[in-house]
């Protein structure tokens, strides 16, 4: 594998900023994106915080009824086959497209791929579906099928630009654009494919959200302005959120001759399962640090090599624990210190999108210099003894950046970026 990966373009429609400006002020600032919500008109409901998406009103099951910013000219060809997700995602896909000055010839010239994550839109297949029960199945929207399930993005994202190259779908749960991300890289450094669009996207609603809660995974905190705080002794569940993220990757040499911009270097990555159960992570972190280990062996690098993590934690008890203990087997057992800190204090937790999300994050801190602090840090949970957790932004280079995701089943990914020396 000896042609390289690099990040050319990012668009963010996020809790935190809906471009790349907003969101790198919100990263700097520790400023959240985090709202009071009420599902359901219920307000006994004991939820009542997520990481909302501003501009966009897409609470209607119909398109004509969104609202959202007129800087995004959409075709209604394409508006009525989107969820509200798909909405977020082509906004985001719109937004990377001009930050890497893409154009759409180099879109359908078979060499550029897309790999997308998400759930579906629960909200709509629960609509579509209720209406198909009450006319008892004589009628349905011809659109229903391709605007809700899992495969919607790359369905709806595929046929509006005209890919022609690799087009997927990942299903992990919050480690699925991960997978996405980490394909991509072995796609291109494999030279399967010249560029991808890797996208990640999901919705702020009750069906999207409140299932959790019947696991007990969410935050019961009314306030926003601490109920996400990941390794805090204090935490009692993650925040649900959404929105949608987009990362270019691009094989080196082709960005440079186009001269567009790069953020960083995707150098690896690596994967490992728990193999120990359905919806909790390992108890001791096991798969996540198997995951690191075989990131920093697929980029021939040693644990002190890297300068900043940028952590999974979403703020549940069980969760943050373990990647704090994974953390210290990988690193603080070995004699490093990286900087360690989840930006999930000021996003919430986007789910599936997470993975593409903090990567991009990542780029960004790359680019600007800079390494986001932990919100709502103030009492550390014992098991991180031995991190580095800044509670403040720190105006200084975060140098290799390893980039942590788990999902459901215990599917753990790590990513390393680079700073671009080309």
């Amino acid at each position: 594998m000896s042609r390289t990966a690099v990040v050319t373009g990012l668009g963010f429609i996020t809790s935190i900023g809906n471009d790349r400006a907003a969101v790198t002020r919100s990263l700097r600032e520790l400023k959240p994106g985090l709202a009071r919500v009420e599902f359901l008109g219920n307000p006994s409901l004991p939820v009542k915080v997520a990481g909302t998406v501003k501009e966009f009103t897409v609470d209607s099951p119909s398109w004509r009824d969104w609202r959202y910013p007129e800087r995004y000219a959409l075709p209604r060809e394409t508006l009525r086959s989107l969820a509200p997700h798909g909405l977020y995602a082509m906004c985001a896909v719109e937004q990377a497209l001009a930050d890497s000055g893409l154009g759409a010839d180099l879109l359908g010239d078979g060499t550029t791929g897309l790999y997308c994550a998400s759930a579906g839109s629960a909200f709509l297949l629960h609509h579509h579906l209720a209406h198909m029960h009450a006319v008892r199945g004589e009628r349905g929207n011809p659109m229903g099928v391709v605007a809700s399930i899992a495969g919607t993005l790359n369905f709806n994202l595929a046929a509006h630009y005209g890919i022609r190259g690799a087009v997927g779908g990942f299903a992990a749960a919050c480690a699925s654009s991960s997978h996405a991300l980490g394909c991509a890289i072995d796609d291109i450094r494999l030279g399967r494919q010249t560029r991808m669009l890797v996208v990640g996207a999901e919705e702020v609603n009750a069906e999207t959200i409140l299932p959790f809660a019947a696991m007990r995974a969410l935050s019961t905190n009314p306030d926003p302005a601490t109920a996400s705080r990941p390794f805090d002794q204090a935490r009692d569940g993650f925040v649900g959120a959404g929105g949608a993220v987009c990362l270019i990757l691009e094989e080196a040499e082709t960005a440079k001759r186009r001269g567009a911009p790069v953020y960083a270097e995707l150098a690896g990555w690596g994967q490992a399962a728990d193999g120990h159960n359905v919806a909790v992570s390992h108890p001791e972190g096991s798969g996540l640090a198997d995951a690191m280990r075989r990131a920093l062996a697929d980029t021939g690098l040693t644990p002190d090599a890297i300068g900043y993590v940028n952590a999974h934690a979403t703020s549940t008890p069980a969760g943050d624990r373990s990647e704090a203990l994974a953390l210290k087997k990988v690193f603080t057992d070995t004699g490093a210190r990286p900087k360690v800190s989840s930006t999930k204090g000021l996003t919430g937790h986007p789910l599936s999108m997470a993975g593409v999300m903090e990567g991009a994050f990542c780029a960004l801190a790359m680019k600007d210099g800079f390494i986001p602090g932990n919100a709502n840090l103030t009492s550390p949970d014992e098991a991180c003894a031995g991190l580095d957790l800044p509670v403040t932004t720190l105006d200084t280079a975060p140098g290799i950046i390893l980039n942590n995701s788990s999902g459901f089943g215990g599917s753990n990914l790590c990513h390393v970026l680079k700073p671009w020396r080309g």
